[in-house]
């Protein structure tokens, strides 16, 4: 341990199944092999980390005890391992949370997006670790080293923002209209990618009148209420009965998905982004799936580390700004009140900062 560094922190624990987090003094750890310290400057929350929260069913399936929460990070360099070889201190960097085994099949096609064996940085998973805590331990292979000199709350959403942007970069938006379904931080994010990559007109819909107002600041041309509005006629209406080209459906509502079919243009495309937890039903395959020669597409994070800059660029040129769906920024020490905010679904992003305890 540096002498400059303490050789206590304090971190939120996961240790157990109970509700909530243990705020603790624990010992700030040593990199080994190729793992670096960081010194975690903004941790955001997101909407899975309710399920470690609460630690419901999806927490056991996602996530293994013990665990320092937040996956979304970003930090400086400040100890390297003994066979660290591209980063040094100082370097600013974010944390890529799907830790890829670099072996499996998809690993060996440059696809560590979608790893067979992926353990997960935050989560418990390959790792104790996570963003939650005022030093973290990354591998090396892991850490995105930003490069245009964006603010650490830019950092820090580059993730959500690179699985909303990879989403819409699989839809080919250039001189497309876009409909993006849902409007939480991601849809918001899809919203700012298909206009920064060219879309034409973009529609949003959600039931939330603060999510539309949301919508239209990050750039949406036209915003549904789809509890007010029948969302097919809108859209048949809107694109004078041809229908829409490209949709990104983000609000995970099975109904909506299912819907989205109908009014999806011959020849369109519809990236599945959020996460409907019902079995998928569509009406009629023949007319809404198969004579529409259509094409689906899903993600599952960001292409490493393909998007993480792509996603950079456009917020040092000013053509995405993630900082406004920042709703709070806290000290790490009020993780309670972050928490109790996030349950309450009266927010859009939520941010930790480790250095105030």
């Amino acid at each position: 341990m540096s002498s400059k560094l303490s050789n206590k922190m304090m971190a939120l624990v996961k240790k157990d199944e109970n509700e909530g987090y243990e705020y603790e003094q624990v010992e700030t750890p040593n990199p080994q092999n190729d793992e670096v310290l960081v010194e975690i400057k903004k941790v955001a929350l997101c909407g899975s980390d309710i399920n470690l929260y609460v630690w419901n069913a999806t927490a056991k399936v996602i996530a293994s005890l013990p665990f320092t929460p937040g996956h979304e990070a970003t930090g400086v360099v400040v100890q390297l391992g003994p066979n660290v070889k591209n980063l040094k201190i100082g370097d600013r960097i974010a944390v890529e949370n799907h830790f890829y085994c670099g072996n499996c099949f998809q690993c060996k096609e440059s696809r560590g997006d979608i790893c067979s064996n992926m353990s997960q940085y935050g989560h418990g998973k390959g790792t104790i670790y996570g963003g939650c805590s005022q030093y973290s331990i990354v591998p090396e292979k892991y850490c995105y080293k930003l490069q245009y000199g964006v603010s650490d709350t830019e950092a820090v959403l580059l993730e959500p923002m690179g699985v909303a942007h990879n989403a819409i970069e699989r839809l080919e938006v250039n001189n497309e209209n876009v409909f993006v379904i849902g409007c939480g931080a991601v849809g918001l994010f899809a919203i700012a990618c298909a206009k920064a990559l060219g879309a034409t007109t973009v529609y949003a819909a959600d039931v939330l009148p603060g999510r539309l107002e949301l919508a239209t600041k990050m750039g949406a041309d036209v915003v549904i209420n789809s509890k007010d509005v029948d969302v097919r006629s809108e859209i048949m209406r809107l694109t004078d009965q041809v229908g829409i080209g490209r949709i990104c459906e983000a609000s995970g509502n099975v109904g909506m998905l299912n819907g989205c079919f109908k009014y999806l243009r011959k020849g369109g495309r519809v990236s599945i982004l959020g996460l409907p937890k019902q079995a998928l039903h569509i009406d009629d395959v023949l007319q809404d799936i198969v004579f529409k020669s259509l094409t689906i597409t899903t993600v599952h994070g960001r292409r490493i580390f393909h998007t993480w800059n792509e996603c950079e660029k456009l917020i040092a040129d000013k053509k995405v700004d993630p900082s406004m769906l920042v709703t709070h920024d806290l000290p790490l020490s009020e993780h309670h009140n972050a928490f109790k905010t996030l349950l309450s679904g009266k927010c859009c992003k939520v941010l930790l900062d480790p250095s105030k305890v």
